[in-house]
């Protein structure tokens, strides 16, 4: 048990450490943070159910983990090589891709909660 928590604190360390480079290094990261702080204020201010606020919740949430991906791979694209390359650049648009997706779908979530608040 004594290495599962020694373990569970290295992991805990490196995700702070990924995170908190993210934060420091990606404008995309901070503009998703404080855009779901908003959202948060929003889903919180706003009457709506338990099950409206969290899927709004966690779309924002699954929204940062996007961006957290999209950052990995364009870090691993760009260490493993400088050149330009049609995969690598298919990586990249790819993981882009997933934030945004990602960010829409949070998006239509929004929308389907506030026309279900016009309509009570």
């Amino acid at each position: 048990m004594r290495n599962f928590f020694a373990r569970l604190k290295d992991r805990t360390i490196w995700s702070w450490a990924g995170l908190a480079a993210t934060w420091r290094e990606e404008y995309s990261f901070r503009c998703w943070v404080w855009a779901n702080l908003a959202s948060v204020a929003l889903a919180l201010w706003l009457p709506l159910s338990a099950g409206e606020r969290a899927l709004i919740l966690a779309l924002g949430l699954l929204v940062l983990v996007a961006e957290l991906f999209n950052t990995a791979i364009e870090r691993a694209v760009d260490f493993t090589s400088t050149e330009r390359h049609e995969l690598a650049g298919q990586a990249k648009d790819a993981a882009s891709a997933a934030v945004a997706l990602t960010a829409l779908a949070a998006g239509v979530v929004w929308l389907v909660v506030l026309l279900g608040l016009i309509g009570r």
